[in-house]
């Protein structure tokens, strides 16, 4: 079934990483929009050399976006906010608390194509975001479901589960450091008022 592959992906991610929790979005960039959601953000501070999707999912979520000239590596938290966007970042017991935000972009350590995962410690957080991300839905047959709260369209599939697991296998003994920020071309989005204006 669907979720069994989803879950078991999950599960392996969470044990590797250290999280007692994680769940599986299609995308970092969605992951980051639940979390936000989630924890009702307001004003948030973030690096001005960070990918795009950062500040919009803080300003989709309904939060304001205040940059910091803050240089990072592999990880940076979205302050005070307790979430991290650990994109360039995938290690054997990195969790460290809150909310740890991973990508499984092509470019990325485990390099599915698209996916994203949240690792996470406490289980009612968990279960508002498996709803959320599958459109208030539980992991459960649609007829035997029973509806209490909106959510939106961002589940991983069974096939990028999949695809998670295989690659997985071949990476999981190895120590990979960060990727480079510098390599990844962020401009500095402080720049731009689009993310700023409210």
């Amino acid at each position: 079934m669907h979720y069994d592959i989803v879950r078991e992906f999950e599960n392996r991610v969470a044990a590797h990483c250290g999280a007692p929790y994680a769940v599986a979005v299609e995308s970092c960039s969605s992951a980051l929009f639940l979390c936000c959601t989630l924890r009702h953000v307001e004003t948030v501070t973030i690096p001005k050399r960070t990918y795009p999707s950062v500040p919009c999912a803080i300003l989709h979520a309904g939060g304001r976006v205040q940059f910091s000239d803050r240089v990072w590596e592999g990880i940076y938290e979205l302050e005070p906010y307790r979430i991290w966007d650990g994109a360039l970042r995938f290690r054997r017991r990195m969790y460290e608390g809150g909310l740890h935000c991973l990508s499984f972009h092509a470019r990325k350590r485990v390099p599915i194509g698209r996916g994203g995962m949240i690792l996470l410690e406490g289980a009612e957080e968990r279960d508002w975001l498996k709803r959320a991300r599958f459109n208030g839905r539980g992991e459960m047959p649609l007829q035997e479901d029973s509806f209490f709260m909106l959510g939106w369209d961002m589940y991983m599939t069974a096939e990028q589960a999949a695809r998670g697991l295989e690659l997985f296998e071949l990476i999981k003994d190895r120590v990979d450091e960060d990727l480079p920020v510098e390599d990844q071309g962020y401009p500095d989005l402080s720049r731009f008022p689009i993310y700023t204006r409210r």
